[in-house]
């Protein structure tokens, strides 16, 4: 019976640069003496990793696969650990991570404007590395978008509600990290672009700071960014918004 065996703690996934050393770990309870054996599964391939069998798997990160741990006791009793991702990014630019990373949330891909016509799909990308895995949370104009909670924001029939300047919000325990904010034009935009068009004395520059070299990151000129964006629009300037 799997109850005799218990998992007291599962292993997490992560999302690490290639060549980064890391252990996953996993811990049981059970009747009697426990024996442990990690499984990996690269695409549609699940295979034992032969001589896996200790509480720990030290891993060398070198491309993105899933994991697993099987504890089994002496009678027969198994139960295998949660699947967790390693994801490994290949290609990360020079000075990421920090050199004395943590496993905070780093970005390493943010989202591109885009330019959609109304009903058809809407997808925004991006990427962070974290120990563990960072988690995602999208904002439309600053408000939060409550389904919109992984990498790729997808909305399958674009509206010109959805119109707007998007930013994702990547998160771990040791803290949280913000993509650039990009803008998503759906439908025909015919808005004046000349200088001349512009009603005198419209025009609003908002310069949010965010990342200080020798200050902790603020997250508050982000928000405020947004806030005063909105604002300003009701108030019929045009608004040009810069992030850092």
């Amino acid at each position: 019976f799997s109850t005799a065996i218990t998992i007291t703690e599962q292993p997490v996934s992560v999302s690490v640069p290639v060549g980064y050393s890391f252990t996953l770990r996993c811990r049981a309870q059970g009747r009697t003496s426990l024996q442990y054996q990690w499984f990996c599964q690269y695409q549609s391939d699940c295979r034992l990793i032969p001589g896996a069998t200790n509480q720990d798997l030290p891993i060398i990160a070198e491309q993105t696969q899933l994991y697993t741990c099987r504890v089994n006791d002496l009678h027969r009793n198994a139960i295998f650990s949660d699947w967790v991702k390693v994801e490994v990014h290949q290609c990360v630019a020079r000075g990421l991570p920090p050199r004395l990373w943590q496993g905070e949330p780093v970005i390493v891909l943010n989202p591109r404007e885009q330019r959609v016509e109304v009903g058809q799909p809407l997808q925004l990308q991006c990427a962070a590395m974290g120990v563990p895995a960072p988690s995602y949370q999208w904002y439309r104009n600053g408000n939060l978008l409550e389904q919109q909670k992984r990498k790729k924001l997808w909305i399958s029939h674009s509206k010109l509600s959805d119109s707007g300047s998007y930013l994702c919000c990547a998160s771990n325990r040791h803290g949280e990290h913000w993509t650039s904010a990009v803008d998503v034009h759906v439908g025909e935009q015919s808005q004046p672009t000349a200088p001349c068009c512009l009603a005198p004395g419209k025009i609003a520059l908002l310069v949010g700071n965010n990342l200080y070299q020798h200050h902790p990151n603020l997250m508050a000129p982000v928000r405020d960014v947004f806030e005063l964006r909105h604002l300003l629009e009701h108030l019929g300037f045009q608004v040009v918004s810069l992030l850092d």
